[in-house]
Order: C-alpha cells, then sequence, then structure tokens
C-alpha cells in the first residue's frame, strides 16, 4: 500500500513538474540578487504566468512581505505552501455516489479531454465492482460517439447511441430508460461540446439536463464540467459560463502535465468555489486522480 501510494505521489509530482519550475525558480531567485523587493516582484510576476490570478497572487506575496524574516528559503517554502492549501481545501471534495443508478452529466467544450475522462471515470468505476453505463450525447462532434465506444469496450461497459448528428435527448431518453432495465449504478452522459453559437450550446445542455430529470427525478446528480489546464484564464471563463448555464457541482482539469499554466486551479478555486473532483497529470488510466488538496500542494511546491 506504502508503495502504490508513494509511486501515485510521484506520478502527481512528475505531472506538475512545469508548474512547479515555473514558480518555484523565482522562490530561489527571492533570496539571491537583487534586492528583497525586486525579488518578491518577480515572484508574484511567476505566479501570475501560472495563471494563479492576480489576485491570489498578490494576495499571496503580500502576505509573504509582512512574515519573510531571514534569509530562509524553507520558511519561504512552508508560506507557499501554506497560503496555497488554503485556498484549495476549501474545494477538496470528492465525488461520492450517494445513489443507484447515479447519474453523471459531463460537460465541456471540444478539445479539453471530456470523452477521455469519461473513459477513465468509467474504468475506476468498473475496477471498483460497479456497473457503469455510458450515453454517447455529442452526436454532433464527428467521431465522438465511436471515440466513447471504444473507452466502453476497454473498460467493459455498454454504451447506449445513436446515429451521428441525431437527437442528444433522444439518446440520453434511451440511457435513463436502459439504466433503469440493467439495473446501472452509475450513468455517464456524454454531452455536445460545440454548436453553432454558445446560446445554442447550452440551451441543448439545458435539454439534456431535463430529460435526464424527467426520466429520474434528481438527475444529473452531478454536473462534471472538464477543463483543459493548459488554457489558463480561458478554463476560468469556461467554467463561468457553463456555471450560469447549468450550475456546475464538480470540475475536473485535465492536462496539468502538459503545462506550466497550473496555477489556473488556484484562480478557479478562489473565484468560484466549486469542488474539484479530479486532475489528470497524464495519458494513462492512472493519471486521472481524486484531486486532494495537501498531496497536490507538495508536489507543486
Amino acid at each position: 500500500m506504502f508503495k502504490k501510494l508513494k509511486a501515485g505521489f510521484e506520478s502527481l509530482k512528475a505531472g506538475l513538474a512545469r508548474t512547479h519550475n515555473a514558480i518555484m525558480g523565482n522562490v530561489e531567485a527571492v533570496f539571491t540578487g537583487e534586492s528583497r523587493e525586486d525579488q518578491l516582484e518577480k515572484l508574484e510576476e511567476a505566479l501570475i504566468l501560472s495563471d494563479v490570478g492576480v489576485k491570489a497572487a498578490t494576495e499571496i506575496v503580500d502576505g509573504l512581505r509582512t512574515r519573510l524574516i531571514g534569509n530562509d528559503p524553507e520558511k519561504l517554502k512552508s508560506y507557499l505552501k501554506d497560503s496555497i492549501y488554503s485556498i484549495l481545501r476549501e474545494v477538496e471534495q470528492p465525488l461520492e455516489i450517494t445513489n443507484s443508478p447515479f447519474v453523471i452529466m459531463v460537460l465541456g467544450v471540444n478539445g479539453v479531454g471530456k470523452t477521455t475522462t469519461i473513459g477513465k471515470l468509467a474504468s475506476k468505476y468498473t475496477s471498483e465492482g460497479k456497473s457503469v453505463l455510458l450515453a454517447a450525447g455529442d452526436t454532433f462532434r464527428a467521431a465522438a460517439i465511436e471515440q466513447l465506444e471504444g473507452w466502453g469496450a476497454r473498460a467493459g461497459c455498454p454504451v447506449i447511441r445513436q446515429t451521428q448528428g441525431g437527437d442528444p435527448g433522444a439518446v440520453i431518453f434511451d440511457a435513463m430508460r436502459a439504466a433503469e432495465a440493467r439495473r446501472s449504478e452509475i450513468v455517464i452522459l456524454d454531452t455536445a461540446g460545440r454548436l453553432h453559437t454558445k446560446v445554442n450550446l447550452m440551451e441543448e445542455l439545458k435539454k439534456v439536463q431535463r430529460v435526464a430529470a424527467r426520466e429520474l427525478p434528481g438527475a444529473p446528480h452531478e454536473r462534471l464540467l472538464v477543463l483543459d489546464a493548459s488554457t489558463g484564464q480561458n478554463a476560468l471563463n469556461q467554467a463561468r459560463l457553463f456555471n450560469e448555464a447549468v450550475g456546475v457541482t464538480g470540475i475536473a482539469l485535465t492536462k496539468l502535465d502538459g503545462t506550466a499554466k497550473g496555477g489556473i486551479i488556484i484562480a478557479i478555486a478562489r473565484e468560484l468555489k466549486i469542488p474539484i473532483r479530479f486532475i489528470g497529470v497524464g495519458e494513462s488510466i492512472d493519471d486521472l486522480k481524486v484531486f486532494e488538496a495537501r498531496d497536490f500542494v507538495d508536489a507543486l511546491i
């Protein structure tokens, strides 16, 4: 068990390496060369460039300015950890499967890793012995249905689908009926990520939500938004839009391993207070991790 936990932490640390290097290079510089104030300004700039956000970066550095005494890098690192952890612990809330069937409606624009995240979730839950059913509700994107079917085959769970260009509401209707007939424990709904306009997309998502709720009161139980960390502030803007339209209940932040902008998780946590359920730090199935604030901060700093 200890070896497994250690391996999990090491993969998290490796996944956050780019953001770590972007921030910590300037942490070390605080104690060298130029005046302390100049270096603190560089640290603030590094935090902003990693998409921590201007407000959060300013608050962190202002606090550091009042507490930093002497020439001790370890105290500085400790303060940084405490400051970031105090923000992230407020959104550390793992997804709980509270009833059966438990319906997860997965949201996100095209390209963020939405379908891949669905596949990894399906694999996670089937490996835990749960029966999972997938619904190919993104009928607009070319190859989306086939991609989801591929993940379903890998996870060993059925996929409810219709033809490309069909009515997503009809897919969701069929999926809800199938889940009841098969006594599925978890239903994961894929959804569209792009229509002709933003308004059209949000209206389509609201329709899917209504169909699910009509067939099973209380569904969808989770509205999970997938965001691409490498898009930085765009991810924050997407979160605002989806939250306003359908009320996001959880976030999965992907592609943290491919960016130095991993600080966006701090901006999202500070500004939106939406629970962060999962983070993606690599391509393998095991690299979709349940978000734990303390482990994340230890790996980051």
